[in-house]
């Protein structure tokens, strides 16, 4: 091209970009400026942008997530087909910069990946590697050419892939340069490789963690399985087939194409939509005294069919995040409940199926729908009235309405547990945390009324709020966030009138289910040399005997259950001088823990006052 066609070619190039960038600018200043003609404004915008051709993947990607901030939080009725038009055909925009040879990569970011036309990596694990494959078998494949220029991957190779393959082991146990994918595709036969890998370790036979009893009583005689016992069985071996394809750390690669499980597509139809034709709701206009204070949200138990719809939305929600959550990945659909509030918001929550629960805690999943869009993910655990809750906000909404719907998340799993004590992660506030840090997570949860786990560091935000007072210009330094990280922040339902100059700490600030399980293993140490299988045997002779209780007609799930609260229950030395209703209720309380609703678990622990104070007495440091 002759110089002055180049110079005059780049000039127009630079005029558009120039031009997109300024109108982007225009759209993302709009989310802050709702109210008359917003909506009309918004789609001058749309249709002034919908006519570019995007060249920059950054600028591209920055449209994408206006669009999808707009399709949550939209300010008119007129503004819906278009903005889901834009979506659904977004995957041409990025196809037209991919054949412009940009680098694909800005697309592939923790915060910007899954989006329509791009392609994905992960090294998941076999339960999520499982269902996205059966989602999307013609999608998905295994991304060798990550995978074995590393010497240690190949060494799991060849520790597992002899259990499948006749005679490997004549070339994994001796040879160098082995082969692996020829011998992959002579064993698959038409099989796509990863079906054919993941229905191997699905067929492998295996047993369960040797580190439990499997169910098994010492004295009990030998009977026929029944089929609970069976699915207990099962569900075990799953578990121990999960272990072993997770030590592959394999990567898949899936190709998003224009599917509906893509971040751009992944949204759902509401039942009706609310329009934001006022300014969204501040932080500083939230009380979540005021919240809390108000009604329990009414909890509507889905069917099963429906909770299965809902366990695959949220798997597909994650997995274009490159996020793997225990209970977003193996959640009960049987225990799932919708929570539908003002402002277009629906929170959906659930449990663990019985044979996936932890030992101790209850657990709860859940995520949000804005106008049928998912925004975040919320996680809580807990024992007694005590939980701890994690929030994560989807970086595109984290300017819509944060505070107010967090507050809305609490209401409905204070509902849902029966929680009156409410903790956050360090991690959530910024311990190892970067972006918690820079964004000063602390300072939301504070400005909502948490309080600091920790005396010395309670006093020292404090004397932050001070200079914040004197000083509205204060910026807390980096090196203070990071302090008052160190410890959890509690919010206690039943003292939101407590003096904050006074001592204001609460029964749970240094209790942990760690410092239990290091108690109990500190005993393994001291008084069985380290043996697992004896202190657990001695446990459950030991409590056993002192509840009274027989546990021949106990089911494999009650069994398990009990073979871990006996570890904890062992510590209590005047156990069996309690009463013998309080008994009775222990005993009550640990199978229910392996009973369908797992939240009836929850609520029996909050009703057993001597149990409480001896988790609390041993848990706290």
């Amino acid at each position: 091209m002759p110089p002055s066609k180049r110079a005059a070619s780049e000039l127009v190039r630079s005029a558009t970009a120039s031009s997109i960038d300024s109108l982007l600018s225009l759209l993302e200043a709009a989310k802050l400026q709702f109210g008359p003609g917003a909506a009309r404004s918004l789609e001058k915008l749309l249709a002034q942008l919908s006519r570019k051709k995007f060249a920059d993947p950054a600028a591209l990607i920055r449209f994408h997530e206006a669009l999808l901030f707009f399709r949550a939080f939209p300010p008119g009725a007129s503004l819906i087909p278009k903005l889901e038009r834009l979506l659904d055909t977004f995957h041409e925009r990025v196809d037209h910069i991919r054949r412009l040879g940009a680098d694909m990569s800005a697309f592939d970011d923790f915060e910007t990946s899954g989006i329509a036309g791009t392609v994905m990596q992960d090294a998941l694990g076999f339960d999520a590697v499982r269902w996205l494959a059966r989602r999307i078998p013609r999608q998905i494949e295994i991304a060798w050419d990550d995978y074995l220029d590393d010497s240690q991957n190949e060494r799991a190779l060849a520790a597992l892939w002899p259990r499948f393959m006749p005679l490997l082991a004549e070339d994994s146990d001796v040879e160098a340069n082995i082969p692996w994918t020829r011998w992959l595709d002579s064993a698959r036969g038409r099989g796509r490789p990863l079906e054919w890998l993941l229905r191997r370790f699905e067929q492998f036979p295996v047993e369960a963690d040797k580190g439990e009893s499997k169910g098994k009583i010492a004295g009990e005689k030998r009977k026929r399985q029944t089929n609970q016992e069976k699915k207990f069985a099962h569900d075990q071996q799953d578990r121990a087939r999960a272990a072993l394809y997770d030590a592959l750390r394999l990567p898949v690669r899936w190709r998003l194409d224009n599917l509906r499980l893509s971040r751009t597509r992944n949204w759902q139809r509401p039942r009706a939509f609310y329009y934001h034709r006022e300014p969204l709701i501040l932080r500083s206009q939230v009380s979540l005294a005021h919240e809390l204070s108000q009604p329990a949200p009414r909890l509507t138990k889905l069917s099963p069919s429906d909770g299965e719809s809902v366990m695959n939305f949220i798997r597909e929600v994650m997995a274009v995040r490159y996020r793997e959550l225990y209970g977003t990945t193996l959640g009960e659909p049987a225990s799932v409940v919708r929570v539908s509030l003002d402002r277009g918001t629906v929170i959906h929550l659930w449990n663990l199926p019985p044979a996936r629960r932890l030992p101790l805690r209850a657990y709860v999943a859940g995520f949000t729908l804005k106008n049928g869009v998912p925004i975040n993910y919320i996680e809580a655990i807990g024992l007694c009235e005590w939980i701890e809750v994690g929030f994560n906000t989807f970086y595109t909404y984290r300017h819509g309405e944060t505070a107010w719907i967090y507050a809305q998340t609490l209401r409905s799993l204070c509902a849902f547990t029966g929680a009156r004590c409410i903790s956050v992660y360090p991690y959530q506030i910024g311990e190892n945390n970067d972006e918690a840090i820079d964004s000063g997570a602390f300072w939301f949860y504070r400005k909502l009324g948490f309080r600091s786990g920790r005396s010395d560091l309670e006093q020292l935000a404090r004397r932050e709020e001070q200079k914040i007072a004197a000083d509205p210009a204060h910026r807390t330094p980096q090196r203070i966030l990071r302090r008052l990280a160190e410890a959890h922040v509690f919010y206690d339902l039943d003292r939101q009138d407590l003096d904050l100059r006074g001592d204001n700490s609460g029964p749970w600030d240094t209790f942990s289910t760690r410092n239990l399980a290091m108690r109990v293993n500190r005993g393994m140490a001291r008084e069985f040399d380290g043996d697992s299988a004896r202190i657990r045997h001695a446990s459950i002779v030991d409590v056993s005997r002192a509840l009274g209780v027989n546990l021949s007609g106990w089911n494999p799930v009650e069994r398990r259950a009990f073979e871990n609260w006996s570890l904890v229950l062992a510590l209590i030395r005047d156990l069996r001088r309690w009463s013998r209703q309080e008994k009775h209720d222990v005993a009550q309380i640990i199978r229910a823990q392996a009973a369908p609703n797992e939240m009836r678990y929850l609520r029996l622990t909050q009703q057993h006052p001597r149990l409480r104070a001896e988790l609390l007495r041993l848990g706290s440091s």
